[in-house]
């Protein structure tokens, strides 16, 4: 990635020293924000424990909050501390995304780096990072090699607390350690509850303590302000999970080791950036990249020659609404209705060729379908053989020669074991194909049996995938996946992930509400990409399912395109749902997928959002507004257009009598000219939206 500008500037202060009685104050240490609204504290208490503060506009965001570990194999770092330096340093600097909902990146901070030491016989080191930005502020735990901590270290306890000044209103999910796929819960911090809000467990799920929340939580404070609590830069450490106490406390729970142990490692470490967002109106939170700047520049020589966005179409849906099977046989060895057959494969390209969608993902090919699900079997998956139907040499070539580039699928049913022995074979048989982009997936309980899915373990796993995937020029979309926390800045081949409940649960679960993509583009999707699967067509899936429906209108499929940002977004509906609406189809065809910037107009959490992106190295700008159940009149100002252009708008919207539950199909398509001075009035229907594409004359 391009750093385009660059300033750094140090100050270190040295403390302790008597001959100079003007030092500052040995017990605490304090920075601003560049404007200077922002300001965190780091203190001592009278037993030497560290805490922090932060302000915002001289209010208290938040209050006395301690900071520390405890270890399996020694005595907690929690206490007896002294201030041995502080350093300050500042950064303002510009960085460009080799692709992403935003081309360049502002990167101004201030950093303090405060230096602690144990006042016991053996003192041992703790230094602990700050950065503040004008929208946040991110801090880290840094362990330097020493004598008196040596060996391997187990952590036990991480005593990082964030206290909220009250009990502001919340959007959350439970602290799942196996997935993040549900349906975001609104309610005081005092009223987080998983089993009131109805999560029931799975054979696949794990909540161990119902008062706490995965990761990222969203806040609206009685002050009028946005918070939302993440980690950036999670590298070989345990998925933060934050269990709600008493006085408004958020304090942090790792997810464990089989054995209870939370992390597994040895001096010198740092662990990830605990994140605050903090931003006076909520579509600021969008447009937030305080995690993107929190994790290191691109590691990858040449990743945009295989890492590439693309809209892709899919061997999936199909599957989902019991059209087509994954496996050739079933458990019992009788033939199924096979979905991975080079026959269709061929109709897929052939749709593919003719609306001009790059992509196509075809899951099932591969032996092995037919035992998942069958007792005491591990293993199974084979990622180099094909079902007997299925040519995959023959379909990569034919679809080279009409411009379509095959996406690979493995799944794992979360045998991460098994994966991880085969995973440099299988990704060489990618690479010898022509194949740079792979759909992973870890749906299931985790072999090694006792691991979670956010654990250590599993983000030692994804760590793993992605550097040998880029060493075969690979790109990734993991389903089931740990956390996103930015590393796509890192390792741009990490593309998009899913860990959302997403569309597939509208097919065969209790539908997503209209009201769940109002909520993501604040939650979710603040930590990255997600592969969300929008532009279902076919509303009504009684045909597959009887009382099936989508929870949303056309129209506001379209408008899915742009809100839920991915660089990987799928046309997830059949061919033949289409073919029924060509015109509306239009839009899938037109909208980009890697983005110049991104402007958001409005918002309000879990009511409504719209949002306008312009296309890289282009002129063409999108808007997508999306609401709840309730019908809107939203007016979109076209103010982002250059000054004295005309723009041609092609806008994708609800009919008059559009409604997602009585009539969600209904759309009209109208041309309009428009400038910087026009304003959109949109009218959105129940579960609606609009979808504009806004081209220069």
């Amino acid at each position: 990635m391009k750093k385009l500008v660059s300033f750094i500037s140090i100050i270190l202060l040295l403390s302790g020293c008597a001959e100079e009685p003007q030092q500052q104050d040995q017990t605490k240490a304090s920075i601003t924000s560049p404007n200077g609204n922002i300001e965190v504290s780091l203190q001592l208490d009278k037993n030497g424990k560290p805490f922090y503060t932060v302000q915002k506009n001289n209010s208290s965001v938040i209050d006395t909050s301690y900071l520390g570990f405890k270890f399996k194999n020694q005595p907690e770092l929690t206490k007896n501390f002294k201030i041995s330096k502080v350093e300050e340093t500042e950064l303002n600097e510009t960085w460009e995304q080799p692709w992403g909902e935003q081309r360049v990146i502002k990167d101004h901070h201030k950093q303090l780096q405060v230096s602690l030491e144990e006042t016991t016989e053996k003192p041992r080191k703790l230094n602990i990072i700050f950065r503040v930005f004008d929208d946040g502020i991110g801090f880290r735990y840094d362990i330097p090699e020493q004598e008196n901590l040596t060996g391997d270290v187990v952590i036990s306890d991480e005593i990082t607390q964030f206290k909220l000044t009250h009990d502001h209103k919340s959007w959350w999910i439970p602290a799942d350690y196996d997935s993040y796929e549900y349906n975001y819960s609104e309610t005081k911090l005092s009223e987080i509850d998983a089993q009131k809000a109805g999560y029931a467990q799975r054979h696949d799920r794990n909540i161990t303590n119902f008062h706490a929340v995965n990761t990222p939580i969203t806040m609206e404070t009685e002050a009028g302000l946005y918070l939302s609590i993440h980690e950036a830069n999670l590298t070989d450490y345990a998925g933060m999970t934050l269990g709600v106490t008493e006085h408004n406390t958020l304090n942090t729970e790792l997810v464990p080791w089989e054995n209870g142990d939370k992390v597994r490692t040895k001096a010198p470490f740092v662990s990830p950036w605990r994140t605050i967002m903090i931003n006076e109106e909520a579509k600021d939170l969008v447009t937030n990249y305080l995690i993107l700047n929190l994790n290191e520049p691109n590691k990858l020589e040449n990743v945009t020659s295989y890492a590439q966005p693309m809209k892709y179409t899919g061997i999936w849906w199909e599957m989902h609404l019991g059209k087509s099977t994954w496996g050739r046989k079933d458990a019992e060895g009788n033939y199924t209705t096979h979905g991975a057959t080079t026959e269709n494969a061929m109709k897929y390209i052939d749709f593919n060729k003719k609306h001009h969608i790059k992509g196509l993902l075809i899951e099932g090919w591969n032996a092995g379908w037919e035992y998942w699900g069958a007792q005491d079997t591990i293993g199974f998956f084979d990622f180099v053989t094909t079902y007997d139907d299925f040519d995959i040499k023959k379909v990569v070539h034919i679809a080279k020669e009409n411009g379509v580039d095959i996406i690979g699928h493995h799944e794992t049913s979360g045998d991460a074991h098994n994966y991880e022995n085969r995973m440099e074979k299988a990704f060489q048989f990618y690479e010898d194909l022509g194949i740079h982009a792979i759909k992973t997936g870890y749906a299931g309980g985790l072999v090694p049996k006792g691991e979670f899915h956010h654990g250590q373990y599993m983000v030692r796993h994804h760590q793993k995938v992605i550097e040998t995937a880029a060493k075969h020029q690979l790109a990734i979309d993991a389903h089931e996946p740990i956390k996103a926390t930015g590393l796509r800045r890192t390792y741009p081949n990490f593309m998009t992930r899913e860990g959302v409940r997403g569309m597939e649960f509208n097919g065969w679960a209790d539908e997503n509400p209209p009201s769940h993509t109002t909520i993501l583009p604040f939650t979710r999707i603040l930590s990255g990409p997600v592969d969300y699967t929008p532009g279902i067509f076919q509303i009504d899936l009684a045909e597959y399912r009887e009382g099936q429906a989508i929870q949303s209108t056309l129209a506001n499929q379209l408008a899915l395109y742009v809100v839920l940002y991915s660089p990987m977004q799928m046309a997830a509906d059949l061919p033949e749902n289409y073919a029924k609406y060509e015109d509306a189809f239009r839009f899938i065809e037109d909208v980009a997928v890697d983005w110049e910037t991104t402007k958001v107009i409005h918002a309000k959490i879990g009511d409504y959002l719209t949002i306008a992106r312009k296309q890289r190295d282009s002129d063409n700008w999108f808007i997508g507004s999306v609401t709840d159940e309730k019908a809107r009149n939203l007016e979109i100002p076209m103010d982002f257009l250059d000054q004295g252009a005309s723009y041609k708008a092609t806008i994708y919207k609800d009919a008059k009598d559009a409604d997602f539950e009585k009539n969600p199909s209904a759309y009209e398509i109208e041309e309009l000219e428009v400038n910087s001075t026009s304003v959109y009035q949109a009218s959105l229907a129940r579960g609606g939206g609009v979808a504009i594409s806004i081209e220069k004359q």
